[in-house]
């Protein structure tokens, strides 16, 4: 998607200037994992004009594979974004209609040949969302990597501008039939499929941790899930966070420590911790280290302008190792 921004914390009424970016949660799991020197490959529908070759270019540029991209007619998917500062909210206002990848047909993807030497498929919510043709084709996907011996991963990334509760539930719970790892963030699990924590309060800035434990166990219980993973957001302000990860697998449960986070832009979080789950798990790290990793990468994540999660690993392994202090690094 293309994102358009005002500059700092200006609302949409005060400029006339907004910055361009490009994202999106797919695209930038991809680009983490490039940084993170895993090959990626990104798998899209894009308008066949400057703009979405723009797209292209900027995928390019952080080394993640474009060549099963597909374009054709249709524009590209736009969002505006305003920036929260304190206690004023940040505010994203999608257009999204009529866009190249809703024009999707499911003979646009050979995917017997897009996961050839592939070892994990990664999609998320928000592309089913965009309707029935994507349904379809997420399900053609998923049936194409289990055939294949994919990993299957599945943030579910639940946007209530997108599609209903009762949508987003009929239809994910066809798809994670085929998932391995359920990715979550603190309210997905109750939004898609009414499994929610108790004790937890997201408006009042309540979390209970050890209740995802409960969340998770049903979820595996529905779904064979081999893994499940909460993103934990408690959230003070638009500009104060505090950030933790929960892992659960096979009966046991690890939690990260809880990073203090002053945001400069927190769009793309949940991106950036899917991304620094696969790449602990494809890096062989045992499962305290695998949720410590993601969720550093994630809380990084929130100091970095663009949904793109633009740091190394050894950067990640510093923060997950306790090294906090923002101190000058010489």
């Amino acid at each position: 998607m293309l994102r358009l921004s005002p500059p700092g914390f200006y609302r949409l009424g005060q400029t006339g200037q907004l910055d361009a970016t490009y994202g999106g949660s797919e695209a930038n799991v991809a680009v983490s994992l490039a940084n993170f020197g895993i090959e990626s490959s990104f798998v899209t529908r894009l308008p066949r004009h400057a703009v979405g070759h723009a797209a292209v270019q900027n995928l390019q540029r952080y080394a993640v594979c474009t060549r099963h991209c597909v374009t054709g007619e249709g524009r590209m998917g736009i969002y505006f974004l305003e920036k929260g500062i304190g206690e004023r909210s940040s505010v994203c206002i999608y257009d999204r209609n009529d866009t190249a990848i809703q024009q999707a047909a499911r003979d646009d993807f050979d995917w017997d040949a897009i996961f050839q030497d592939a070892t994990w498929f990664h999609f998320s919510g928000i592309t089913p969302a965009l309707g029935k043709n994507l349904q379809q084709i997420c399900q053609d996907a998923c049936a194409a990597a289990k055939k294949a011996g994919l990993l299957i991963s599945c943030d579910l990334n639940y946007r209530a501008k997108l599609w209903s509760r009762q949508e987003a539930c009929e239809a994910l719970t066809q798809l994670c039939q085929y998932v391995d790892i359920c990715i979550c963030n603190e309210e997905d699990a109750k939004n898609v499929f009414g499994i929610a924590a108790s004790g937890t309060s997201v408006e009042d800035a309540q979390i209970n941790k050890a209740a995802y434990v409960e969340v998770a166990q049903e979820l595996v219980r529905r779904f064979n899930f081999q893994k499940v993973a909460f993103s934990l957001r408690t959230s003070h302000s638009a500009s104060d966070n505090d950030w933790a990860g929960l892992l659960y697998s096979k009966g046991h449960c690890c939690i990260s420590k809880t990073h203090h986070v002053r945001i400069a832009d927190r769009v793309g979080a949940g991106d950036s911790f899917a991304a620094g789950l696969i790449y602990s798990i494809i890096a062989g790290k045992n499962q305290q280290e695998t949720i410590d990793f993601a969720t550093a990468a994630s809380a990084l994540k929130h100091t970095i302008e663009g949904d793109f999660n633009l740091v190394s690993v050894n950067e990640v392994e510093r923060i997950a190792a306790g090294s906090s202090s923002g101190r000058i690094q010489r």
